[in-house]
């Protein structure tokens, strides 16, 4: 993995599922809202998706005492290949896009998925990035103990 300074995140992972299931995790409520967040301590409430192009998501994250909401549109979606979309919080200028999020999720053979995670947009400082990647990390942590246990 590498990063720069208000360059974004890039993180790639390989999961033991077929990228259907992978990409199926991304884009079912239920699915995502088990995984995104990490454990009970930050679970999501209302969580919706409308998985298009043009289509919005949003979700609100419960930390101890905190309702944190952020939602974005799908600029891109090739199923079961590639996901993008736009990602705000509530803290986000209104008149910016917020951060692009692309996924790429490629076969690696023998049910295995490649997933590509990548966040741009410069909206971030490097300290936020930096703590923006670790949640994803964690994240990812939760996806790949959820596509195992299956």
């Amino acid at each position: 993995m590498t990063r720069s300074a208000h360059e974004g995140i890039d993180i790639t992972r390989v999961l033991d599922a077929p990228r259907e299931r992978v990409f199926e995790a991304w884009t079912t409520p239920e699915d995502f809202a088990a995984w995104y967040g990490g454990d009970a301590e930050v679970p999501l409430d209302r969580v919706s998706m409308d998985v298009r192009p043009g289509g919005t998501w949003s979700l609100v994250m419960i930390v101890p005492g905190i309702e944190m909401p952020f939602y974005g549109v799908y600029r891109e979606v090739i199923a079961p290949e590639r996901l993008v979309f736009t990602l705000k919080d509530a803290t986000a200028p209104a008149d910016t896009e917020g951060e692009t999020v692309a996924v790429t999720f490629g076969e690696r053979g023998r049910g295995s998925t490649e997933m590509v995670f990548r966040q741009r947009g410069g909206n971030l400082t490097a300290e936020q990035y930096a703590a923006a990647e670790d949640g994803w990390e964690a994240f990812f942590d939760a996806l790949a103990a959820r596509l195992a246990a299956r």
